[in-house]
């Protein structure tokens, strides 16, 4: 539910603010929140978009941690970035923290000592995380171009270390051909786990994942393919490798999106992804018969600690030139991070 005195209080301060400040809002945003958005859309969208924004001197990202921190990278320090609730992380990112990412790639390089490690990490990580595969000379990527990426790491070396979403991983690299005996888990504790041979050993997999893609489960597949109409199963390629086998489609919350909305009237949808996002699509597209995979537990809980007020509350803050929750990188995180950025956007 919206609360109108809310949203008419926010709408008054945008226009108050003008220029100077522009929202982004992403897709698993809820409604009272991602109405006032200035762009929406997933996080590398947002942030390309925010440094577009010349004119802006701040930057308020209702997203998690790590977007509101890859928009202060990309920006160069020359805007502010603002989260409006410092509680909005992402458990995903926080599976990788940065000492066992250093400590564990270490083991690797020792274990591989005459091949060549390529790490590259989700957009999903810590500026930390990613300032690492800077120093490296990795790369970032996003859920649209990891084929890609993973592609052009290859090229350069002997073995992907990718983390943190070990689903992301695995599933791409099974989409290009890459078989599950040359793929190998990460454990910190238990070393190098896998099936095959090592020297065959393409992808190492960190063991991360998305606990709102893990909800989707074969078993609600199988629920709609037993219905009568002819229903599609699209998802988002966090999910597990059983469920992204069993899909017709896969592919980011920018292509979920893109592949429903044009879509013939009248299709029918199961959609495996975050229940904001899908119920959203439902309401917009009332032509098609859209239904979120399952129901149970999707709603991204750290992303929905945004609420109205708190957007409230920093906006009022600038009003006053009192700057709520600034996301700050330091000079050299921002320097590497930057380094693995910009080599995604060259692949």
């Amino acid at each position: 539910m919206i609360d109108q005195e809310i949203s008419k209080n926010i709408r008054e301060l945008k226009e108050f603010l003008g220029d100077e400040v522009v929202i982004l809002a992403h897709h698993y945003q809820r409604d009272e929140v991602y109405i006032h958005g200035d762009f929406t859309g997933d996080s590398l969208k947002l942030a390309q978009l925010a440094i577009s924004q010349s004119n802006a001197k701040y930057i308020i990202f209702c997203g998690v941690h790590f977007m509101a921190e890859t928009a202060a990278i990309l920006s160069g320090g020359r805007q502010k970035v603002i989260l409006p609730n410092l509680e909005a992380g992402c458990p995903m990112a926080d599976k990788a923290p940065i000492n066992e990412v250093l400590e564990s790639f270490s083991h690797l390089k020792d274990y591989f000592r005459d091949k060549k490690i390529v790490p590259i990490t989700y957009i999903n990580s810590t500026a930390d995380v990613k300032a690492f595969v800077g120093k490296e000379n990795g790369y970032v990527c996003t859920s649209s171009n990891a084929d890609k990426v993973l592609e052009k790491a290859l090229e350069r070396g002997d073995i992907v270390f990718f983390l943190p979403d070990q689903h992301l991983g695995r599933n791409t690299s099974y989409k290009m051909g890459i078989s599950l005996n040359e793929m190998a888990m990460w454990d910190r504790k238990k070393g190098l786990i896998f099936s095959g041979e090592k020297d065959r050993l393409k992808v190492i997999l960190w063991g991360g994942h998305c606990w709102v893609h893990q909800m989707f489960q074969p078993t609600h597949v199988i629920h709609f393919r037993k219905m009568d109409n002819p229903y599609k199963i699209i998802v988002h390629p966090e999910c597990s490798f059983e469920v992204f086998k069993m899909a017709d489609y896969y592919g980011s919350t920018e292509k979920i999106i893109k592949t429903v909305e044009e879509a013939e009237s009248g299709t029918f949808w199961a959609i495996g992804t975050e229940k904001n996002l899908v119920m959203r699509l439902a309401r917009n597209n009332p032509d098609k018969n859209i239904e979120i995979l399952s129901n149970f537990n999707t709603v991204c809980r750290t992303m929905s600690k945004i609420r109205d007020v708190d957007l409230l509350n920093v906006l009022k803050g600038l009003k006053e030139d009192v700057v709520y929750n600034e996301i700050v990188v330091s000079e050299e995180v921002r320097k590497y991070s930057k380094i693995a950025l910009q080599n995604m956007f060259l692949v």
